[in-house]
């Protein structure tokens, strides 16, 4: 297990830290700090004596030096939209938070090799415009696109909605630049897609979470823009023709299946009650959708007259009992807002206990009826509301309070139920954890269902590259009372 000291940031500390970053560079007043100090949900807050915000690598590098000197933690931080709590101290005051938000600056676009370097405080949906500019595609899309940062997104190795296409965001990487927690400069902004000279050392800090360095830049892979895409809203009889439908839609395009989002009824109705504006796509009502595009790199690929001719093998089958395809951009819109809404509506019902979870993609519809059946049995009343990413297997389990019972009380079920739906993904071959990470809210997961010896060699990687504990302390690896709680659920 992995442990570390908190040293208290001495006033000589901190400022040489100041120093380090120029007058612009830091917030040290509670008013200034605070919305750093609590990640987005409001669950977790911690205190730090500083907030310091580098213009550049080099300034990254001098406070991550004299914090090492010091044994003092750092705390990187991209737009803090993480759903583990990741980027956030803790509240012990022995670190400081270090915000990559001023480091903004798209270095290079290469439209011919397919590529652009940018540093890791550009928000994502900059870094999309900017690609689009260059008459290109930069694919990572997720609901907090307008606020995260790229370096969060790859600390997080995040995944969104077009996965099935272009894989997690780890896949959209050519190189990196990286802080060491000595404070070196590791310098790998390559723009190569064949490198084959030793490990690839970028997929070590890829998804690590800020606990072996600090992301300052990347290279990321652009793609051809779309130039015909097709969307449809689509009423299944059941996931199992929903998993069924994508995998004939991949062999009648040619794999042209960008997203393939799955959404029960009750999502549906959670965001018509909740979120102002919204429409019933399809008239009639039914239990299971299918959120559905297609795209080519080329007009007059005939996307609709495939996705009409499958639909309709599927409608005669009983398959598909009703389907919607969008008839222009605003359409198109329309439907992506019903499933982008979700989050939001499931906020707002006032207590919802959430699972990020993957299953094998054929597995998808045996594992929401059996978590289904589960989670019913145990908390009576209680409302399941799953959605997500059917094309990669990766499904929102969300459970949503009976109207009968208070927020605090079903929240308090929570340690209860979620160990019996993470128990029956694991049975799947799953995992308890498909794109949101592990930060703070998962560590205990992490000691209950990895082996020893993955537990073994992810420690040994943090001794070896962090070896005074100084980054992004407590999180990811187990903590004493992370086993302690793993061991009493057992």
């Amino acid at each position: 297990m992995i442990t570390a000291d908190n040293h208290p940031v001495g006033p000589e500390i901190i400022e040489r830290l100041k120093a380090a970053v120029g007058a612009r560079g830091f917030l040290e007043a509670e008013v200034d700090k605070a919305p750093f100090l609590v990640d987005w949900r409001g669950m977790t807050r911690g205190t730090a004596p500083l907030v310091l915000r580098p213009a550049s690598t080099e300034e990254v590098a001098a406070v991550v030096g004299i914090c090492a000197e010091a044994g003092i933690g750092v705390v990187p931080q991209g737009g803090n939209t993480g759903m583990m709590a990741g980027s956030v101290p803790t509240g012990a005051g022995g670190e400081v938070v270090l915000c990559l938000g001023r480091m903004n600056r798209i270095r290079e676009v290469d439209p011919i090799n397919y590529t652009m370097t940018v540093e890791a405080g550009c928000v994502l949906a900059d870094v999309q415009r900017a690609a689009e500019e260059a008459g290109r595609l930069f694919p990572l899309s997720l609901a907090a696109e307008g606020s995260c940062q790229v370096g969060g997104n790859l600390s997080t190795n995040a995944g969104g909605t077009a996965v099935l296409r272009y894989g997690n965001a780890r896949d959209l990487v050519l190189g990196l630049e990286v802080v060491l927690p000595d404070g070196r400069i590791w310098s790998g902004l390559r723009r190569l897609r064949k490198d084959n000279t030793g490990y690839d050392l970028k997929q070590i800090f890829l998804g690590a979470e800020g606990t072996l360095g600090i992301i300052t830049a990347a290279v990321l892979k652009l793609f051809p823009r779309p130039a015909e895409t097709c969307t449809a809203m689509v009423a299944v009889r059941d996931p199992a023709a929903a998993t069924a439908l994508l995998a004939r839609l991949r062999e009648a395009t040619g794999d042209a299946v960008t997203t393939f989002e799955y959404m029960h009824r009750l999502c549906f109705d959670l965001v018509l009650e909740m979120i102002d504006g919204t429409t019933d796509p399809i008239a009639d009502r039914h239990v299971h959708y299918a959120l559905v595009e297609l795209s080519a790199g080329r007009e007059g690929a005939g996307l609709r007259d495939v996705l009409e001719a499958v639909l309709g093998e599927a409608f005669e089958s009983g398959a598909v009992l009703d389907a919607t395809i969008a008839a222009s951009d605003a359409q198109a819109q329309a439907l992506w807002r019903m499933r982008e809404s979700i989050p939001e509506a499931n906020t707002q019902t006032g207590g919802c206990i959430r699972h990020d979870v993957s299953v094998p993609v054929s597995r998808v519809a045996e594992f929401l009826e059996q978590a289904t059946r589960l989670c019913e049995a145990s908390i009576p009343g209680v409302r399941v509301s799953p959605f997500g990413h059917l094309g990669d297997g990766n499904i929102h389990f969300n459970l949503v309070r009976p109207v009968e019972l208070a927020a605090p009380d079903f929240l308090a079920l929570k340690d209860q139920v979620t160990p019996r739906v993470h128990d029956l993904v694991m049975a799947f071959d799953g995992s308890f954890s498909a794109e949101h990470g592990i930060g703070i809210a998962k560590r205990a997961e992490l000691a209950r269902y990895r082996t020893e010896v993955e537990l073994d060699l992810m420690r040994a990687l943090k001794a070896a590259i962090d070896p005074r504990g100084i980054m992004n302390r407590t999180k990811v690896l187990p903590t004493a009372e992370d086993w302690g709680r793993t061991n009493s659920s057992r």
